[in-house]
């Protein structure tokens, strides 16, 4: 086979290639410049989440520490995680305070249970410092705990809303 012959070959496979993907990527960006245009997700379709925060806010920064903590309780083979999320987001002298809750209660001091919740939710409470968290466990079962920050975003206290002390 001389190269020109090769070249030839070549040329064909690349041209075969880029027909392959046009028949099959053309009638998609079709599909997508179609609901693109109208606006409405089509059946089947889910519709887009964003999740937006900043390191700088009391409200993101527990959201994010929950987030990451459940996850993390989640995975049983890595509860080393979990203990440097505490921490990297729990006040070092809270931490013993935690330590205390957990032996007095035989459960975990950041969930306030023994088990991980199904979802959660972090709210803004309107006053600077504390955030409001709501664990569901399941069959609508919830645990309300607020969160309180200090002024560089770690946890310095974690307790049930409208009772004082941990």
């Amino acid at each position: 086979m001389n190269s020109n012959t090769t070249t030839r070959r070549r040329i064909r496979r690349t041209a075969l290639i880029a027909g392959l993907v046009a028949t099959v990527a053309l009638p998609l960006g079709l599909t997508a410049s179609a609901q693109a245009t109208t606006g409405a997700p089509t059946a089947g379709a889910a519709a887009q989440r964003t999740v937006s925060g900043r390191a700088s806010d009391d409200l993101t920064r527990v959201a994010d520490f929950y987030g990451a903590y459940i996850d993390a309780r989640l995975d049983s083979e890595n509860g080393g995680l979990a203990t440097e999320l505490r921490a990297f987001y729990v006040r070092p002298d809270y931490l013993g305070e935690v330590a205390k809750w957990e032996e007095l209660n035989q459960a975990d001091g950041i969930l306030r249970a023994q088990n991980v919740p199904l979802t959660w939710t972090v709210r803004d409470t309107g006053a600077a410092g504390r955030v409001a968290v709501t664990l569901t466990w399941g069959q609508s079962v919830t645990t309300r705990l607020v969160v309180d920050l200090d002024r560089n975003h770690r946890i310095t206290r974690i307790g049930v809303p409208g009772v004082g002390g941990n």
